[in-house]
């Protein structure tokens, strides 16, 4: 390849991004296949799969945080972590290696993509397992007791992207809906994402799953629908 077929390679050929992909149902088929299936589990498929076919050079990392949950924290896990690095102890050290990994996959993303079904309005415990392995304090959040106005700031680099793409039984969780404040699933994921720095965010839903009638099928075509055209709209983005 010479210096002049760089010059003209489109940049997303140039450039491949690294997505990960989350889900987090314990539902582990999927709805457009699985008679008992997830429905965020299909939103997250059909978003991934559209994506890779517009850039087929991106690179997908897969965390299904359902099939291997995260360890919740714990006092030794708050113990260590609150340790500078240099006087951790080996068991202190093993204790964060899980978050570590964790950290380390959410900082090289490009794109974050989580399946987040609404359980009880929030969002599934191994999903909050995982949000609470990944705010770390400095490693994706700073804090300086003795800093001026704030004393915690985000770390995470800019330009990241977060898309959610979730489920419901029943409807009305979007704003203005009769649920509005009901909906813990999307503040679950979108505060403590944007308190370390990604503030760039998108929700889809799919409603009416406990209804199981037409409502149900329509929310699904528009679900689906809207996640199309949100690959759409963000691959310029990228490009």
């Amino acid at each position: 390849m010479t210096d002049e077929d760089d010059a003209v390679m489109p940049q997303s050929i140039r450039q491949p991004l690294r997505v990960l992909h989350i889900d987090s149902s314990a539902r582990f088929g999927r709805s457009s296949h699985d008679a008992r299936g997830s429905h965020s589990r299909r939103l997250s498929h059909r978003f991934v799969t559209r994506w890779i076919a517009a850039r087929p050079n991106d690179v997908v990392v897969r965390r299904d945080v359902a099939e291997t949950p995260p360890i919740p924290i714990d006092a030794d896990w708050i113990d260590a972590s609150f340790t500078p690095q240099e006087h951790r102890s080996p068991a202190q050290s093993a204790r964060l290696a899980e978050s570590d990994r964790l950290v380390a996959e959410l900082l090289a993303a490009d794109l974050l993509v989580i399946g987040a079904p609404m359980y009880n309005f929030g969002i599934p415990a191994p999903l909050k397992a995982w949000v609470d392995n990944i705010v770390r304090v400095g490693l994706t959040f700073g804090f300086d007791r003795s800093r001026e106005g704030e004393p915690y700031w985000p770390m995470l680099p800019p330009g990241k992207r977060l898309v959610i793409l979730s489920a419901r039984g029943d409807y009305g969780y979007d704003a203005g809906g009769r649920l509005e404040a009901m909906n813990l699933v999307e503040a679950g994921l979108r505060v403590p994402l944007g308190y370390i720095g990604l503030t760039d965010s998108h929700a889809i839903a799919i409603e009416y799953d406990e209804f199981a009638d037409e409502r149900l099928a329509a929310s699904i075509a528009a679900a689906e629908h809207a996640t199309d055209e949100l690959v759409d709209e963000l691959i310029p983005y990228y490009s």
